[in-house]
């Protein structure tokens, strides 16, 4: 029987969470069976991953461009060399000309665009003639969450869109949440990237604890996450006098075990995709308050059973819900309770299974 034989193309290997399910679904591929080859184009890597690497973000010779048109080369002759059953590709798209080229007349296998984020003019060209035409050879065009599925078809007219779900590596992350957490305070945690695009909004999250009756109740915000934006962000909490209660971590290998032990996570961004930050609290077994923003906290959160969902942006209510959990015991256990149980459903040999029969593969 012939061996399948699938390449994943991705940024890099490390921090990202395209980049996490990147590899998770490499380990997955392997474990089935399937020949792995994994290509990145950053030189990054801190996931633990299966398969081979064509690490071209090592080609740096001569300059961005002479680099980038060597990399184009090399991927070329590498795609050519291989007769991969399936092309999977996790990467944002920002360069509308090149992945043109890319999808028309590189990829030479069945190709599958994988759709992470709301905001989709990360993927698709901003011309919507271009966009509805880029991805017309592709295999399929697979979203992560519903609302992502929805808007793709409906503003770019594809019809050949599925979700697949992120898949979770429960058992690990149980087994990670295990490890010792030196804190010795009460705390609720978020997580994530402080860049400057802010879509994480950390800064109005610190406003809004600040006015909540977290800290007169002796729980602090707890950050995991680095970025350029931290500094800022750290004055912020000084202005608020804050600066004993907002605690910042920077980025850890092993949340899990902080996830653990706070009371709740929280999510305030603009936008995501699947964030794979609700998922994980969960499968800590601690609920979660997320803004209902676009997409996914919907299709994750199950309103006041396991978790909050505020009005989007609605940071009047984001203080009311911080209250509510920390003061109504009876929902506060109900939500913490069902946090577990409510991931079941996105554990890796489900959606490895998912993706096993979407690609044919028995």
């Amino acid at each position: 029987m012939h061996q399948k034989k699938i390449c994943l193309i991705g940024n890099n290997l490390s921090n990202g969470g395209a980049d996490k399910i990147h590899a998770i679904l490499s380990n997955y591929f392997f474990s089935q069976g399937i020949e792995v080859h994994n290509v990145i184009l950053i030189d990054c890597v801190t996931y633990q991953f299966s398969g081979d690497l064509l690490n071209l973000g090592t080609i740096k010779n001569g300059g961005l461009i002479l680099s980038n048109f060597n990399k184009f080369l090399k991927l070329r002759r590498f795609l050519k060399a291989n007769k991969f059953d399936y092309i999977i590709d996790f990467r944002m798209r920002n360069n509308q000309l090149k992945e043109f080229i890319l999808s028309k007349f590189l990829f030479n296998s069945p190709f599958i665009p994988t759709i992470h984020s709301y905001k989709t003019e990360w993927y698709f060209p901003k011309n919507l003639f271009l966009a509805s035409k880029i991805f017309t050879k592709a295999y399929g065009i697979v979203s992560v969450s519903k609302e992502i599925e929805l808007k793709i078809s409906q503003t770019y007219k594809y019809r050949n869109v599925k979700t697949i779900y992120n898949p979770l590596e429960i058992e690990k992350i149980e087994q990670l949440s295990l490890e010792k957490n030196e804190l010795d305070f009460q705390y609720i945690i978020a997580v994530g990237r402080m860049v400057f695009d802010n879509n994480k909004q950390f800064d109005k999250l610190i406003q809004a604890y600040s006015k909540s009756k977290l800290p007169s109740k002796n729980i602090k915000l707890l950050l995991l996450g680095n970025g350029p934006q931290r500094e800022s962000l750290e004055q912020l909490a000084l202005a608020k006098k804050q600066q004993d209660n907002v605690v910042f971590l920077g980025f850890q290998n092993n949340p899990f075990k902080y996830y653990k032990n706070a009371k709740f996570s929280v999510l305030t961004s603009k936008n995501e995709g699947l964030p794979n930050t609700i998922t994980e609290a969960l499968a800590c077994g601690i609920p979660v308050i997320s803004f209902d923003c676009k997409s996914g906290p919907s299709e994750l959160i199950k309103n006041r059973k396991n978790g909050i969902l505020v009005e989007n942006q609605n940071f009047d209510k984001l203080i009311l819900a911080f209250n509510e959990m920390i003061e109504n015991n009876e929902l506060y256990d109900f939500c913490k309770s069902n946090a577990k149980e409510s991931v079941n459903r996105f554990s890796v040999d489900k959606i490895g299974k998912q993706w096993l029969d979407y690609l044919n593969i028995n």
